[in-house]
């Protein structure tokens, strides 16, 4: 545990918050992971994409396993009690900004690399917390990706398998009006404030209707905004929405069910900042990943509604499963923690899942 806690105070103290993503490759965080593991025999590659987006991808011998964290953070925020960039230890927790989501896991990780001489992969990246996850995708462009037949995402699941989860979709919209006087009978339709209320309606009520059929949709209309005051006929308004979608539920589908309703097709365009598939993805099931977690004694838990990468590697045909310390209620909180525990727990499955110990 001193080890790990070393580990993740040089992580903590790395300033990797996203946004703004005011780092590079040369990061201390990048710069301890490759000291790390190239003094236990690991090659070390990292990439830099550019504005932040820099993945560390460390090989030793030949796995079949890969691990994946993220080190970027959400931003710290108002109103903490203690550094959020100082790793602070209290009692039978860790505080700090990434503890649990998910700096934990990758401290457990270099403290096994360090443990072990057993073939081991690790693959750090740095934009999760942006919705753009540009690091996988380009790491699943590459060659690098192929050999593995599992992948473990670390996100905070209590140290419990986690084989199913949610996708992720966020749509911005711009609604065109006619602007003029209030006065005029036309705001009632040529309002784009109006336009979207239309919209809205229509849309909650579309996945009303998809949740009384059996497909539960979360649906948010997180951003509203349009006009200029009360006696002017709105000229544009704007949205922004995000959808959470089960396995077996299209981002593409849903998508394309909504963007025409109330008219919309004559008034709005629309934009996806980003679209994540659900756990399992593009048609795979959760056999393999069963499989392993019956191998190497993994508890499974349910699917959990948040979304994560691993959904990405099962698009690209690589099973995944979700497994890490700490609880989804603890990120982006303000004094973020991780029990001491679940750090160790995670330690020790992670040491299972390679054959050590």
């Amino acid at each position: 545990m001193e080890r790990l806690l070393h580990h993740l105070a040089r992580l903590v103290e790395c300033d990797s918050q996203n946004p703004p993503r005011a780092f590079g490759p040369g990061a201390s965080m990048f710069e301890h992971c490759r000291q790390v593991l190239e003094a236990r025999g690991f090659g070390v590659e990292v990439a830099d994409f550019g504005d932040g987006h820099v993945n560390l991808y460390a090989r030793r011998g030949r796995p079949e396993l890969l691990f994946n964290c993220h080190l970027d953070t959400v931003p710290v925020g108002e109103g903490w009690t203690r550094p959020p960039l100082e790793l602070s230890v209290e009692g039978d927790r860790a505080y700090g900004r990434g503890v649990c989501d998910i700096k934990g896991a990758a401290a457990a990780l270099l403290t096994l690399a360090e443990d072990s001489d057993a073939d081991m992969a690790l693959l750090f990246s740095s934009d999760e917390e942006g919705a753009g996850s540009c690091c996988v995708r380009r790491f699943l462009e590459s060659e690098s990706h192929r050999g593995y037949r599992q992948v473990v995402v670390c996100e905070p699941t209590g140290c419990e398998a986690i084989l199913a989860h949610r996708g992720f979709l966020s749509v911005k919209g711009h609604f065109a009006g006619v602007m003029g006087h209030s006065s005029e009978f036309r705001a009632l339709a040529d309002n784009a404030n109006h336009r979207l209320a239309r919209w809205t309606t229509a849309a909650l009520a579309h996945c009303e209707s998809e949740a009384a059929a059996g497909r539960p949709t979360c649906f948010n209309l997180g951003l509203v905004s349009g006009g200029t005051k009360s006696n002017v006929i709105a000229g544009d308004a704007r949205l922004h929405y995000s959808a959470r979608l089960g396995p077996g539920q299209s981002n593409e589908a849903l998508f394309d069910a909504l963007k025409d309703l109330a008219g919309a097709d004559a008034h709005a365009s629309w934009e996806i900042p980003f679209a994540g598939p659900p756990l399992p993805a593009a048609g795979q099931n959760d056999e393999a990943a069963r499989e392993f977690c019956l191998a190497h004694d993994l508890e499974i838990g349910e699917p959990v509604g948040f979304w994560t990468e691993a959904s990405l590697f099962s698009a690209a045909a690589l099973p995944a499963l979700v497994l890490g310390p700490g609880d989804i209620a603890q990120a982006h909180a303000v004094d973020e923690w991780v029990e001491l525990a679940q750090l160790r727990q995670a330690h020790e499955i992670y040491a299972r899942m390679i054959g050590h110990g």
